[in-house]
């Protein structure tokens, strides 16, 4: 198993910007897939980034792309997301996904998840 952990989520206004961290188990790391994906009350959970393993390939979903930006350090068994220009769309819990393979873009694709970390965008 992988465990993953997020870090790095908070309240911010909107225009801000916050840079999440997922931390990985270190045994498969370099063979994963990572994704971010986002879900807020009530709501289908939403695709939101991907890397590839070697971090030359990465999707992002249409509602962030330009403002987000995905990226890993294998070094250090972390993916993280930086998040610019942040508005009250963007209020949801945001989850880290591995799967063993290449990128997805369904959160149904993805075999590990961390617990989340909310993300609140205020006015």
């Amino acid at each position: 198993q992988v465990q993953l952990v997020e870090s790095g989520g908070g309240m911010v206004q909107t225009g801000g910007s916050l840079r999440l961290s997922c931390a990985a188990s270190g045994r498969y790391f370099l063979s994963l897939a990572m994704g971010w994906f986002r879900q807020a009350p009530g709501e289908e959970r939403e695709f939101v980034a991907t890397i590839n393993w070697a971090g030359d390939l990465t999707y992002y979903g249409d509602s962030v792309k330009g403002r987000f930006t995905i990226s890993r350090d294998n070094a250090k068994n972390t993916v993280y997301l930086q998040m610019n220009r942040l508005n009250s769309e963007d209020t949801a819990v945001y989850y880290c996904a591995a799967r063993t393979g290449d990128v997805r873009l369904q959160a149904t694709e993805y075999d590990f998840w961390g617990q989340g970390t909310q993300v609140t965008v205020s006015s």
